[in-house]
């Protein structure tokens, strides 16, 4: 009978190099963490969903020793669509995560779903309508697009420093534009200005003629349109071809390539507050997002040329970012692919704290899912069809 060699020191250490590899952070055991990621690639926020899409394909294998599994899929833009794509996610692909949707109102589908099904989301949409009120599956969300009232704050201080008294407004109907008008018609008065008028439209409207006669008719001293993608272009295409002569805002609603490409010349001089990774270079050195944003930009652009940068997939490299903060501290206490990873997950997005991306600094709270403060906007122009920094 043969007796067993009893196991040398160097045999021992490479048993516990190979156990070693199979362990993630604080002994939790190799799995993957499997995010689902919700984006509208086809529909009226095309121009949002694809840049971030392209986005996703420049996110590592790995987060934090573990295995990332993406699984993308496309809503069209379409809250139903995007309600059934979260219960598929969350039933049979067993996300720990959820990233999307690209805007507002699919958005809030998918944290009716995941909220219920205690999963966490990372919100691509602008409106703050998806994380408040913090209650009920809202406790689930986070965003990171400047809530309304930053940008509104900013533009409304661009418009004062020009002396502008009177504003017209014309918004798309829905979530997105009605919470922009609601940020705006409560900040405005304050600071002495008047609006004229109050316009709607639909973002698959062909025309607009109506709403821009009635405008232009109360002669504002300047328009803000709040709107998002291509569906931003048609009233203020519409507002220049009817000789419309004083400035024009928009939201970064619109912080696209796409948007620049189909309004061409009329939107030339264009003002908007927007993050901060649209104009990376030109920012003054001391922008805590001004290394994030050159770094993001340098790969982006590497891949899909030369000034395509777009907010849209820079919200998808701030998911990134979040996700590289927050998987570290979940994995300390369970495993991917359980209940008490996705609370872990939930719980360390919550308590995030000056995590720095091309779009802002991020500091979460129980009372405060989205956690950028001003250093997440400045104002921009489209000058030469290209967004350039206004000091």
């Amino acid at each position: 009978m043969k007796t067993l060699k009893a196991l040398t020191t160097p045999a021992l250490s490479g048993l516990a190099l190979a156990a070693g590899l199979t362990m993630g952070p604080a002994g939790v055991a190799q799995a993957d963490v499997t995010v689902g990621v919700i984006l509208s690639t086809t529909g009226p926020a095309a121009s949002l969903g694809k840049p971030a899409a392209n986005t996703v394909k420049l996110w590592p294998d790995h987060i934090a020793g573990q295995k990332l599994k993406i699984v993308e899929v496309n809503d069209n833009s379409d809250p139903t669509e995007a309600s059934r794509l979260a219960t598929k996610l969350i039933t049979e692909d067993k996300v720990d995560v959820i990233v999307g949707s690209s805007i507002t109102p699919p958005s809030i589908a998918v944290v009716e779903v995941a909220g219920r099904n205690e999963t966490p989301v990372i919100a691509l949409g602008g409106g703050n309508a998806i994380i408040e009120p913090q209650e009920g599956p809202r406790k689930w969300a986070f965003k990171m697009a400047a809530p309304e009232s930053i940008s509104v704050d900013r533009a409304i201080a661009h418009m004062i420093k020009n002396h502008l008294k009177t504003v017209g407004i014309i918004a798309v109907s829905t979530s997105y534009g009605e919470g922009f008008l609601k940020a705006f018609s409560t900040q405005a008065p304050a600071k002495g200005l008047k609006i004229t008028s109050v316009e709607r439209y639909g973002a698959q409207d062909l025309s607009v003629t109506a709403q821009v006669l009635h405008i232009i008719a109360a002669n504002p001293d300047a328009v803000y349109i709040f709107s998002f993608g291509t569906p931003g272009v048609l009233p203020q295409t519409e507002l220049v071809k009817r000789g419309y002569k004083g400035k024009i805002y928009q939201t970064h609603g619109i912080a696209n390539a796409d948007f620049l490409r189909v309004g061409g010349k009329s939107v030339e001089g264009t003002f908007f507050a927007g993050p901060p990774v649209l104009v990376a270079e030109q920012l003054p050195d001391s922008d805590p997002t001004k290394k994030a944003g050159i770094e993001y930009v340098t790969k982006y652009e590497a891949k899909y040329g030369a000034g395509t940068r777009s907010l849209f997939g820079s919200t998808a490299w701030t998911a990134l970012n979040w996700l590289q903060a927050s998987v570290p501290v979940a994995l300390k206490s369970a495993k991917p692919g359980t209940v008490k990873f996705r609370q872990a997950l939930r719980d360390a997005l919550e308590d995030m704290h000056e995590v720095v991306s091309p779009e802002g600094v991020f500091n979460m709270s129980p009372k405060n899912h989205n956690g950028i403060d001003s250093r997440g906007q400045v104002m921009i122009t489209v000058k030469d069809g290209k967004w350039k920094y206004v000091q």
